[in-house]
């Protein structure tokens, strides 16, 4: 059978998919309204159990969900960090707690698992649940690296898994009438592009002199899994892991998966996979501190019909400031440019404003409760096509910020004009160049500066999924990480 999984909606193409995952994707939507068999699986009437693997803010925050799904019981608290997993206990009082996520997996009474794990985990738990017979639950980004996930993909097609991702805003069912609006009614003419934007105000991370000490609570060495085991040179283990490139992906795959990921299935109706050229400048700039990635970012994204571009920064408009910028009244969401007028909005809704700016429809939502309810569903049912955030989307969506990534990882001296070319007819990227210049410029920098680095142009091929052309053999050493003994990437 073929590694394959649906796509939730199946629209005439603007940037048709490879053929190899359209022929995936169409046979698993004709079959996947048929029951899968497997072992493991409770009745529809029974108690499902659950092991939360990860449990710090987001998983904490997952754990409370689970515990109001009818019909789910977390059993299992899985956490490196003892006392963090201990906490959870007060909302699941009854699960056992390990620090070592292979205990729960043993057990054959789990019938899913939801990872909230450190990104570099995200993958490999995935596999190794499904592996063990489990369905899953995974946060975004769907993994720490293309490579990876599309073997998750593959492990999970071979096992029979049902795996949603963390992209909950695809569980907020206006997202389904904000795309109807753009794509089937059109009420706002043809779409001409798409401005995509992330201003979210950060402190630099605390350097320490010497190294961390690890909290006699966590067994490091699980922490770490499959990632490098370092010494820290920053005051806190958890959540700064975001900040460095062995355990994390930076801004750009921490809220810009979920920024893309609206972008794709709203602005661009699920109908491209992975971009087919992209260019990105980003660096990490006036922060001296324990962080590795990149703080200001843009990027362009050749869709081959759509143009999408996008800007991030973690810095105020100005030193000392409290003020992010913001485009358009979004801080952080996205812009769908229009023939007619644009649509502008984020998690949770937006509202569609004529060539004049009047605003003449408003669309409000949940944000994405009821996420986790929705995998269970389709756990229950045994239908993957009940998934509102299947691995695949998952895939791409943080694959876009993952490319984006390497295109820094492969960058040298920014060039405004070599950034032009990739579209010089589109005026909306020249501005957004400029208009982040000018930010950093306020701040006595500019993109200019040593520090930034600027991709050239990357051709990808979306069916290989790897890079062609110019700088390829760069581009393509970071598509996959390195593995440390034990916690090896298992082959499909």
């Amino acid at each position: 059978m073929l590694d394959s999984w649906p796509c939730l909606r199946m629209l005439p193409a603007m940037n048709p998919l490879p053929r190899r995952t359209f022929l995936r994707q169409s046979l698993v939507t004709a079959a996947s309204t048929v029951a899968l068999t497997g072992r493991g699986f409770a009745a529809p009437s029974e108690t499902l159990r659950a092991a939360v693997i990860g449990v710090g803010n987001r998983g904490m925050q997952l754990v409370k969900e689970a515990v109001k799904v009818p019909g789910l019981t977390v059993t299992w608290l899985v956490d490196p960090d003892e006392t963090r997993a201990r906490q959870a206990t007060k909302i699941a009082p009854n699960a056992k707690v390990a620090q070592d996520l292979r205990n729960a997996l043993d057990d054959k009474d789990v019938d899913v698992v939801i990872i909230a794990a450190c990104n570099h985990w995200h993958c490999l738990a995935a596999i190794w649940a499904c592996q063990a017979g489990k369905d899953v639950y995974v946060e975004k980004p769907l993994g720490h690296n293309l490579v990876e996930q599309r073997r998750l993909i593959e492990i999970a097609e071979a096992t029979k898994r049902i795996v949603q991702v963390g992209t909950q805003q695809r569980s907020d069912r206006v997202q389904d009438e904000i795309r109807s609006f753009l794509h089937d009614d059109k009420e706002l003419g043809e779409i001409q592009y798409i401005h995509a934007n992330h201003y979210f105000l950060r402190e630099p991370v605390a350097k320490i002199p010497g190294t961390l000490k690890i909290p006699a609570a966590v067994d490091y060495d699980l922490w770490c899994g499959p990632a490098e085991r370092r010494d820290l040179h920053r005051k806190e283990l958890h959540y700064d892991w975001h900040w460095d490139w062995n355990t994390g992906n930076g801004e750009m795959c921490n809220w810009g998966v979920h920024i893309l990921d609206d972008v794709r299935n709203v602005g661009l109706a699920d109908r491209v996979g992975l971009p087919k050229r992209l260019l990105t400048a980003a660096g990490r700039l006036t922060w001296d501190d324990a962080g590795e990635t990149p703080n200001v970012q843009v990027a362009y994204y050749d869709t081959g019909s759509i143009p999408v571009i996008f800007d991030l920064t973690n810095l105020p408009i100005k030193p000392g400031s409290k003020a992010a910028p913001g485009y358009l009244g979004t801080r952080s969401g996205y812009t769908v440019h229009c023939e007619g007028g644009r649509y502008s909005g984020g998690r949770g809704g937006g509202g569609a404003f004529d060539k004049d700016g009047k605003r003449i429809r408003k669309f409000s939502g949940s944000g994405g409760e009821g996420h986790i309810g929705n995998f269970i569903k389709a756990v229950r049912e045994r239908k993957r096509s009940i998934l509102n955030a299947d691995v695949v989307q998952g895939h791409y969506s943080s694959a876009w910020c993952e490319l984006a990534n390497i295109g820094y990882k492969t960058g040298s001296d920014y060039s405004r004009e070599e950034a032009l070319d990739i579209n010089r007819s589109l005026p909306a990227w020249s501005e957004l160049l400029d208009q982040a210049n000018e930010r950093l410029v306020a701040h006595g920098i500019s993109l200019e500066d040593p520090a930034v680095a600027m991709s050239p142009v990357l051709e990808i091929d979306a069916e290989s999924e790897r890079f062609t052309g110019t700088m390829a053999d760069k581009a393509n050493a970071f598509l996959k990480t390195g593995y440390r003994k034990g916690f090896e990437l298992p082959e499909a």
